[in-house]
């Protein structure tokens, strides 16, 4: 019974050895800048939906747990993003996101992989000071290998904001991981 048992879950070891030295191709610290579309959008003042180019960078470090990858990161972004009324207008400016993800890979060339986290965002508004706005990121998106250490990436995110307003972001990053 013993030599069973022990064949059992050698088999199951080497089976699941294909997936650990897949999930091991997106390990470590990385580093990245993104840069994509950006909607905001809020229902209380009838201000439609304003839209804009997002830039930023992000900083990360994922660990193998199992045959997936999760990992907490980083990211510190701002945008064009601006509603321009009568006497002024309002720029939807720097973005803060602290999260983490959880990915399986997909060969061991791209990860799949879910984010959600905190983020906060500064609204100006031109001759009438700033609004700081606390929120909660949903987002998705695949990472894929170009190398050793570098890779490209695409992702969605969506941040629900205090106050009504939304984000909408469909960004791509170029990263290199250490």
């Amino acid at each position: 019974m013993k030599t069973v048992i022990f064949a059992a879950t050698a088999a199951a070891l080497l089976s699941a050895a294909p997936a650990f030295a897949q999930a091991d191709s997106f390990v470590g610290p990385r580093a990245e800048v993104v840069a994509g579309y950006d909607a905001v959008k809020t229902n209380s003042n009838g201000l439609g939906t304003p839209d804009g180019f997002l830039y930023g960078i992000g900083l990360g470090y994922d660990v193998r747990v199992s045959s997936a990858v999760l990992g907490l990161e980083a990211e510190l972004a701002d945008a064009t993003t601006k509603y321009n009324f009568t006497g002024g207008s309002i720029d939807a400016s720097r973005d803060i996101y602290v999260g983490a993800r959880a990915g399986l890979p997909i060969g061991d060339i791209a990860l799949a992989y879910v984010k959600a986290g905190y983020t906060n965002a500064r609204f100006e508004a031109n001759g009438f000071g700033s609004e700081k706005l606390d929120g909660l990121r949903l987002g998705a998106g695949l990472e894929y290998k170009l190398g050793t250490n570098l890779f490209v990436k695409g992702e969605y995110r969506y941040s629900n904001y205090e106050q009504d307003v939304v984000r909408h972001q469909v960004v791509g990053g170029l990263g290199i991981r250490f």
